[in-house]
């Protein structure tokens, strides 16, 4: 369908020439714009470029299955981070389509899979975990000394996932899980009982944690998040209590620092089966995604007062990011890859790949 190719290819081109740092487009290739995502196939775990506009695509092997990616501004580079607990970070050159190093965490430590770069691309933050005593931080390393390790920055508090950088470009915002794991456990959860997590917005440079918001429930894990151009920040919960609990799954920030949760419809929120996952704010329109891939839905809602826009059915929901027309990217765990309007639509499957995307999109 040429038109429509036409139509997706003009949508990155839009989004590419707002020229935000934490768009997560990761180099321009020959006829269009790379998305990144880890995924897993026949032969094991990859990292996937992928050209909506084209359907272009090359696979990287990498030695374990990662999680979520950033993009290095001004290089053509992406970094994807291990899934939790894993212990490496790699490097792609997207360009030359191969892995340019792989970078372990520390000694005593492991990644919880995001990171984000500073706006002119020296440093590059990644949310970790001292084993040791289970305290979360977010390390700092040094892209133009081969990211070798900064500094660490101590979040004072357990278990931080994704973060944000804020258009002031100074602020880091990050959703602490309050969930203890060590490797030696796989994912299991070690603090159920006890868990502590919040929104913490926290500055770059000297770790001052400036703020910290509680959910409304202690066990509402606080984990992914994203950021308008605004300043708006979505974030979304897993819940880890009782099955037949209903709570919030959604908080908002907005630009001024107000903060509330956002209440979806009872029966909507039991379909969301207690856990988000990806989160995409678009920067051209008042909209927001949010994929559930216990649930299968999409859901769009409003980013000015977290009005329920639509919410689809999609099997196995897993990365999203805006395309640049106030719609959005939608990869499914199932490989089939969507568009999802802004307008409320039902979801247009592009295509599908021999694979399994993981649950973010770069």
């Amino acid at each position: 369908m040429p038109a429509r190719r036409e139509l997706l290819k003009a949508g990155l081109i839009g989004l590419t020439s707002l020229g935000l740092p934490g768009l997560g487009l990761a180099a321009k290739g020959p006829a269009g714009d790379w998305l990144f995502s880890a995924a897993d196939d026949a032969e094991g775990h990859r990292v996937l470029g992928y050209v909506p506009a084209t359907g272009e695509r090359f696979r990287i092997g990498v030695s374990e299955r990662c999680h979520g990616g950033c993009r290095r501004p001004g290089r053509t580079q992406a970094v994807l981070f291990a899934r939790r607990p894993g212990r490496s970070m790699h490097v792609i050159d997207t360009t030359a389509r191969r892995e340019l190093a792989r970078i372990e965490a520390p000694a005593g430590h492991h990644f919880y899979g995001h990171g984000v770069f500073s706006p002119e691309g020296r440093h590059l933050y990644a949310t970790v975990n001292r084993i040791a005593d289970g305290a979360g931080l977010i390390h700092v390393f040094d892209a133009q000394r081969d990211y070798a390790h900064h500094t660490e920055l101590d979040l004072q508090g357990i278990g931080p996932h994704e973060l944000r950088l804020m258009p002031d470009g100074a602020t880091l915002a990050v959703g602490l899980g309050g969930i203890r794991t060590h490797p030696d456990y796989g994912r299991v959860k070690l603090n159920l009982d006890d868990m502590a997590p919040a929104l913490l917005m926290v500055d770059r440079v000297s770790g001052e944690v400036l703020e910290r918001h509680a959910p409304s429930h202690p066990q509402l894990s606080c984990r992914h998040l994203d950021v308008g151009a605004d300043g708006t920040l979505i974030a979304g919960y897993q819940f880890q209590g009782p099955a037949w609990e209903r709570h919030p799954l959604l908080l908002r920030r907005g630009p001024g620092g107000d903060v509330g949760e956002i209440a979806l419809p009872d029966g909507l929120t039991d379909e969301l089966r207690h856990y988000t996952a990806s989160i995409a704010v678009a920067r051209d329109a008042p909209r927001v995604l949010v994929t559930a891939p216990r649930g299968h839905r999409v859901v769009l809602i409003d980013s000015r007062d977290g009005r329920l826009v639509a919410s689809h059915a999609l099997p196995d929901a897993a990365g999203a990011l805006a395309d640049g027309q106030g719609g959005f990217w939608v990869s499914s765990g199932r490989g089939d890859f969507y568009r999802v309007a802004a307008d409320g639509a039902p979801p247009e499957r592009l295509e599908h790949l021999a694979l399994s995307w993981d649950n973010h999109l770069t």
